[in-house]
Protein backbone atom coordinates (compact mmCIF):
# COMPACT_ATOMS: atom_id res chain seq x y z
CA UNK A 1 0.00 0.00 0.00
CA UNK A 2 1.57 3.50 -0.54
CA UNK A 3 1.69 5.73 1.50
CA UNK A 4 -0.17 9.24 1.69
CA UNK A 5 2.09 12.54 0.67
CA UNK A 6 2.72 14.43 3.89
CA UNK A 7 2.51 17.12 1.98
CA UNK A 8 -0.80 16.30 1.06
CA UNK A 9 -1.58 15.53 4.22
CA UNK A 10 -0.56 19.08 5.87
CA UNK A 11 -2.65 20.59 2.83
CA UNK A 12 -5.93 18.84 3.72
CA UNK A 13 -4.71 19.52 7.59
CA UNK A 14 -4.42 16.27 8.42
CA UNK A 15 -0.35 16.59 9.21
CA UNK A 16 0.91 19.38 11.62
CA UNK A 17 2.99 22.32 10.41
CA UNK A 18 3.97 25.74 11.16
CA UNK A 19 1.75 27.29 8.12
CA UNK A 20 3.04 30.67 7.34
CA UNK A 21 0.32 31.01 4.35
CA UNK A 22 -2.69 29.80 2.23
CA UNK A 23 -4.19 30.76 -0.88
CA UNK A 24 -6.48 29.12 -4.03
CA UNK A 25 -3.16 27.52 -5.39
CA UNK A 26 -0.32 27.54 -2.71
CA UNK A 27 0.94 27.48 0.79
CA UNK A 28 3.80 28.08 2.95
CA UNK A 29 5.17 26.44 6.08
CA UNK A 30 8.09 25.77 8.26
CA UNK A 31 10.59 23.31 6.60
CA UNK A 32 10.42 20.58 10.18
CA UNK A 33 14.31 20.32 9.34
CA UNK A 34 15.79 23.45 8.45
CA UNK A 35 19.06 24.76 7.25
CA UNK A 36 18.37 27.87 9.67
CA UNK A 37 15.58 28.48 10.97
CA UNK A 38 13.13 30.32 8.87
CA UNK A 39 13.51 28.00 6.08
CA UNK A 40 10.54 27.86 4.05
CA UNK A 41 8.88 25.32 1.96
CA UNK A 42 5.88 26.71 -0.67
CA UNK A 43 4.10 24.37 -2.60
CA UNK A 44 1.34 23.70 -4.63
CA UNK A 45 -1.90 22.52 -2.95
CA UNK A 46 -2.23 20.37 -6.04
CA UNK A 47 -0.04 17.13 -5.82
CA UNK A 48 2.72 17.41 -8.57
CA UNK A 49 5.72 15.21 -8.20
CA UNK A 50 8.25 17.25 -10.12
CA UNK A 51 8.66 20.30 -12.01
CA UNK A 52 8.49 18.74 -14.80
CA UNK A 53 4.77 17.66 -13.67
CA UNK A 54 3.52 21.09 -12.87
CA UNK A 55 0.80 22.64 -15.32
CA UNK A 56 2.37 25.58 -17.14
CA UNK A 57 -0.19 27.76 -15.86
CA UNK A 58 0.30 27.09 -12.07
CA UNK A 59 4.20 27.74 -12.37
CA UNK A 60 3.52 31.34 -12.34
CA UNK A 61 1.35 31.65 -8.95
CA UNK A 62 4.24 29.31 -7.38
CA UNK A 63 6.94 30.78 -8.14
CA UNK A 64 5.34 34.14 -7.08
CA UNK A 65 4.90 33.15 -3.89
CA UNK A 66 8.28 31.96 -3.38
CA UNK A 67 9.10 35.55 -4.72
CA UNK A 68 7.05 36.81 -2.36
CA UNK A 69 8.61 34.58 0.59
CA UNK A 70 12.53 35.50 -0.26
CA UNK A 71 11.49 39.35 0.42
CA UNK A 72 9.84 38.41 3.70
CA UNK A 73 13.38 36.64 4.52
CA UNK A 74 14.98 40.16 4.69
CA UNK A 75 12.22 42.13 5.99
CA UNK A 76 10.38 39.38 8.60
CA UNK A 77 13.73 37.87 9.98
CA UNK A 78 16.28 40.77 9.26
CA UNK A 79 18.29 38.44 6.54
CA UNK A 80 20.80 39.42 3.86
CA UNK A 81 19.17 37.65 1.41
CA UNK A 82 17.83 33.82 0.29
CA UNK A 83 18.54 30.37 -0.63
CA UNK A 84 16.09 29.65 -3.37
CA UNK A 85 15.86 25.92 -5.18
CA UNK A 86 13.91 23.31 -5.86
CA UNK A 87 15.01 19.55 -6.19
CA UNK A 88 13.82 17.33 -8.93
CA UNK A 89 13.65 13.78 -8.03
CA UNK A 90 17.19 13.52 -6.39
CA UNK A 91 17.43 14.36 -3.00
CA UNK A 92 13.77 15.37 -3.30
CA UNK A 93 12.70 14.09 0.34
CA UNK A 94 9.03 14.16 -0.77
CA UNK A 95 7.72 13.32 -3.57
CA UNK A 96 5.73 16.78 -3.99
CA UNK A 97 6.78 19.52 -5.50
CA UNK A 98 8.34 22.08 -3.14
CA UNK A 99 10.45 25.25 -3.54
CA UNK A 100 12.78 25.58 -0.42
CA UNK A 101 13.23 29.38 0.41
CA UNK A 102 15.81 29.32 2.99
CA UNK A 103 17.00 32.74 4.81
CA UNK A 104 21.20 33.73 3.95
CA UNK A 105 23.48 35.99 5.48
CA UNK A 106 27.06 36.43 5.01
CA UNK A 107 29.29 34.18 6.45
CA UNK A 108 26.77 31.57 7.90
CA UNK A 109 28.38 28.57 7.24
CA UNK A 110 26.54 27.79 4.19
CA UNK A 111 28.73 27.27 1.07
CA UNK A 112 27.14 27.93 -2.17
CA UNK A 113 25.68 24.34 -3.33
CA UNK A 114 25.82 21.53 -1.48
CA UNK A 115 28.36 19.26 -3.34
CA UNK A 116 31.45 19.71 -5.26
CA UNK A 117 31.80 21.41 -8.21
CA UNK A 118 32.97 19.07 -11.88
CA UNK A 119 33.55 21.35 -14.19
CA UNK A 120 33.93 20.68 -18.13
CA UNK A 121 36.64 19.16 -19.75
CA UNK A 122 36.95 21.91 -21.93
CA UNK A 123 35.34 24.15 -24.30
CA UNK A 124 34.32 21.46 -26.34
CA UNK A 125 32.81 19.35 -23.94
CA UNK A 126 31.08 22.30 -22.83
CA UNK A 127 29.80 23.14 -26.05
CA UNK A 128 28.62 19.80 -26.98
CA UNK A 129 26.37 20.03 -23.57
CA UNK A 130 25.05 22.85 -24.57
CA UNK A 131 24.12 21.38 -28.30
CA UNK A 132 22.60 18.70 -27.10
CA UNK A 133 20.68 21.10 -24.38
CA UNK A 134 19.35 23.48 -26.77
CA UNK A 135 18.70 20.76 -29.39
CA UNK A 136 16.49 19.11 -26.70
CA UNK A 137 14.45 22.42 -25.96
CA UNK A 138 13.70 23.43 -29.57
CA UNK A 139 12.27 20.15 -29.83
CA UNK A 140 10.49 20.62 -26.63
CA UNK A 141 8.93 24.74 -27.35
CA UNK A 142 8.44 23.06 -31.42
CA UNK A 143 5.92 20.58 -30.31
Amino acid sequence: MARACVFCEIVAHRARAFEIFRDESTMAFLDRTPLFPGHVLVIPLAHHDTLTDVPVDALGPLLHRAQCVAGLMETALGAEGSFVAINNRVSQSVPHLHVHVVPRRRKDGLRGFFWPRNPYDDDRHAADVATRLAEAYTAIVNR
